[in-house]
């Protein structure tokens, strides 16, 4: 049974990722803390707030923590879930993951080394 840990991270699709950065900065007061042309990231009290390229825009993803990315994603499917991404390191031992649950939604997983639980609380 997969265990949901908590929501870790929100990403905003976005057509202008330069002008989007700019109006995140503004509206947080602070510059991100990783910012490339395919992936911005703004820590916001513990969690990420990311940004990433899009030609079409879109709706803001939610991963939510789990231990396993790929066990969570072969449960969903089990559960009858469609695979939306396979699990997949981006980078610095952070994994993920999502699926479309079948009523439409997508949910994000995420295993990330580097998130700090007693952050988010403080």
């Amino acid at each position: 049974m997969a265990s949901l840990l908590g929501l870790r991270t929100v990403i905003y699709p976005t057509e202008d990722i330069v002008a989007s950065t700019a109006w995140w900065t503004n509206f947080l007061g602070f510059e991100p803390y990783f910012n490339e042309e395919f992936y911005v990231g703004f820590e916001v009290a513990g969690y990420e707030l990311g940004l990433i390229p899009s030609d079409e825009g879109g709706d803001a993803h939610a991963y939510w923590g789990v231990e396993d990315v790929r066990a969570a994603i072969d449960q969903a499917l089990e559960e009858g879930a469609s695979l939306e991404e396979d699990a997949n390191d981006v980078g610095e031992g952070i994994i993920v993951g999502a699926v479309i649950t079948p009523d439409g939604s997508y949910v994000g997983f995420i295993e990330n080394p580097h998130f700090d639980v007693g952050s988010a609380e403080e």
